[in-house]
């Protein structure tokens, strides 16, 4: 799994059971490899490169993935039956037909010496869907137990059950705004929140921010860098506030729009994401919702996503649908992915 944080791959060694009509999961190995720093720059740089220089690095950046995952399996006494890859999302505009997340599955096939699957989300958008979110399947199989599933990685995204469907949407960026500003300072991260609570919340900007079109609209719907750079950047640089405000400002709006989806007593919140690190946005977030937050062990919070997707190669090889058209609006459930085989 590759987020829009750009921090690096997570990898999850994953092991799935079925019995009794549920699914059960074991995380046996996990570790995240950072990036180096021109694959960093390249990734943060995609969406401005030109049609060569992009296929170029899709095929690169595919076999820089399987070299990673072969040597994780190396350190492990268990050979995988296959690689499940999210890619990283450079085009994401599923009104307009399409969305891209580079990362060749033939490369990293090849280099990993592993069946891999890869490009969940197309099939989705050519059904009319959203292409997004992808984990809500995950969430009704494997985390079933919690009233919420909320993420909160490069954006915040939510999933719940209601009269009998699984619903989900994204709800507003985080970490893709917060690390954006923090780097402007050499800092990948602001850790626990600790600028942020230094800062003063700008009433004018939070509530600008807060009346964005997208926020009105009803789900299902999702979110991609283009409309974070259309929409959030330019209108925090005109009020021209020093980076503790930025923060500040920012965890308060997205508490806002976050505490609003959780409006259930007698829930309890599974917060997983790297956001759930934040203290200071988990703290904000807690006082605008009635239910419970519960953020579990690190390993979950660091790769719940990494084995949602493994679960959604799986569920590919299974021949089971593992998109939901109530999630995605798209016309049907359907099979995402497509499959690389080695020779043997």
């Amino acid at each position: 799994m590759s987020g829009s944080s750009l921090d690096g791959l997570d990898l999850c060694l994953c092991q799935f059971g079925y019995n009794n009509n549920r699914w059960s999961y074991t995380i046996i190995a996990a570790d995240t490899v950072l990036y180096p720093e021109n694959i960093k720059v390249q990734l943060a740089n995609a969406q401005f490169m030109s049609a060569l220089e992009l296929v170029r690095f899709h095929s690169g950046y595919g076999r820089h993935i399987g070299q990673v995952a072969k040597q994780f399996i190396a350190k492990q006494n268990i050979k995988p039956e296959l690689i499940a890859s999210h890619g990283h999302t450079i085009f994401h505009q599923p009104s307009e037909g399409f969305t891209f997340q580079i990362g060749s599955g033939a490369h990293i096939a090849i280099e990993a010496g592993i069946n891999a699957v890869c490009d969940f989300r197309t099939n989705d958008v050519a059904a009319g869907g959203q292409g997004a979110p992808l984990v809500p399947i995950g969430d009704r199989h494997l985390f079933g137990q919690y009233g919420y599933c909320l993420n909160l990685g490069g954006f915040a995204n939510i999933s719940y059950e209601e009269q009998g469907q699984r619903l989900a949407y994204d709800i507003c960026p985080v970490n893709y705004v917060l690390n954006h500003y923090t780097r402007a300072i050499g800092k990948e991260y602001d850790n626990k929140g600790e600028i942020a609570t230094k800062g003063k919340v700008h009433p004018e900007l939070l509530e600008a921010l807060n009346h964005l079109d997208f926020y009105r609209q009803q789900g299902p719907k999702s979110l991609g860098r283009e409309w974070v750079e259309q929409s959030i950047f330019p209108l925090i640089e005109s009020y021209n506030l020093p980076l503790e405000d930025k923060l500040s400002t920012f965890c308060e709006h997205v508490a806002l729009q976050v505490g609003a989806k959780l409006n259930s007593n007698n829930s309890k919140i599974l917060v997983t994401g790297g956001g759930a690190f934040n203290t200071y946005l988990m703290s904000q977030i807690q006082a605008y919702s009635v239910a419970t937050v519960y953020i579990p062990d690190k390993l979950t919070i660091n790769f719940k996503e990494a084995l949602i997707f493994a679960f959604l190669g799986l569920l590919y090889a299974e021949n089971q649908p593992n998109c939901l058209a109530s999630v995605t609006d798209a016309h049907s459930d359907v099979i995402g992915g497509a499959m690389y085989k080695i020779k043997n």
